[in-house]
């Protein structure tokens, strides 16, 4: 019997040279989810004001952004489908970090995805598999790596009892630097709101970002403490800063995707993003993905890279 090979994970950096990843799937989402099923303010609001997008257009900006990744020569490995189930947003499920993938503890709602990746951890030696405490709750999409520092957005026990969308709490802070102690892990607070979309950050994506080398995007109304922003400014420089306004990053500017240090899949209507990016000399590959973002995640969301180089 031939086994297939095992996957050397590597992933030291958000933006150097992607050559595999996890892309999530637009197919048998199922019905329109009722209001009490949606687990994000921008879902209700769409499910409230009959906009929430059609599986067909669904799959058609999937389709788009695949074409994109294939064209860069990455390989794609898909989640496996599970019928009447929301598979869009892959990278909440799992992250690499250096050559370990972390099994998140996402939210019970969502508990269903994690079978669909199985076939794909069988692909990586048991040894670079952690699963993550029960007690250390946790996302992907809270995760960011910058040089020697992880980024993690996490909420204080207060609120993360309180909101739905409080997803990670500092108990996974603790376990992600005890788990990589040459790295300097830190956790930021961010604003959460159930109800009202335009005062929700869900994840640390949606208002952090590195891209390029040396630069990121920021928007500094998601941070609930100003010396989170402080930092990362005195880190990063402020020249090498994009600063969101707050309709920016309700529409989830910092969503975009890397591919390398200098080319990224961004949102053709992220026209003020893009033509910075473009002046950075960074190619930026322009699709539509307007439909997913009403489901309240993009391109980042969609994905879960497993190397890069």
């Amino acid at each position: 019997m031939i086994q297939n090979p095992k996957i050397s994970l590597s992933v030291i950096s958000e933006t150097s040279l992607l050559k595999s990843v996890v892309l999530g799937i637009p197919t048998d989402l199922g019905d329109i989810p009722k209001i009490d099923e949606c687990f994000d303010p921008a879902s209700i609001f769409h499910v409230v004001n009959n906009s929430y997008p059609t599986a067909m257009d669904i799959s058609n900006e999937m389709a788009e952004f695949l074409g994109v990744l294939i064209k860069h020569n990455i390989k794609v490995l898909r989640p496996e489908n599970i019928l009447n189930l929301n598979q869009v947003f892959a990278r909440d499920l799992g992250f690499v970090i250096q050559d370990t993938f972390l099994l998140s503890n996402i939210i019970e709602n969502r508990s269903n995805e994690i079978p669909a990746i199985n076939s794909i951890l069988n692909l990586i030696p048991k040894n670079k598999v952690l699963k993550i405490d029960s007690n250390s709750k946790i996302e992907g999409g809270d995760v960011t790596i910058f040089k020697n520092h992880i980024f993690i957005g996490a909420s204080n026990p207060i609120d993360f009892k309180k909101y739905k969308v409080a997803r990670t709490n500092f108990q996974a802070v603790d376990f992600i630097q005890s788990a990589f102690p040459s790295r300097k892990v830190m956790g930021f607070e961010l604003f959460k709101s159930d109800t009202d979309k335009n005062e929700n950050t869900l994840h640390l994506d949606c208002c952090f970002q590195p891209v390029g080398n040396d630069l990121a995007i920021i928007a500094p109304d998601s941070f609930k403490n100003k010396s989170d922003v402080d930092y990362l400014e005195n880190l990063i420089g402020k020249s090498n800063l994009f600063y969101l306004d707050k309709v920016e990053k309700n529409q989830m500017y910092s969503n975009i995707f890397s591919i390398s240090s200098n080319v990224v899949v961004s949102d053709i209507r992220f026209s003020r993003l893009n033509k910075w990016l473009k002046q950075k000399d960074i190619l930026v590959e322009e699709i539509n993905y307007s439909q997913i973002s009403k489901m309240g995640g993009l391109f980042r969301c969609s994905t879960l890279p497993l190397i890069r180089e």
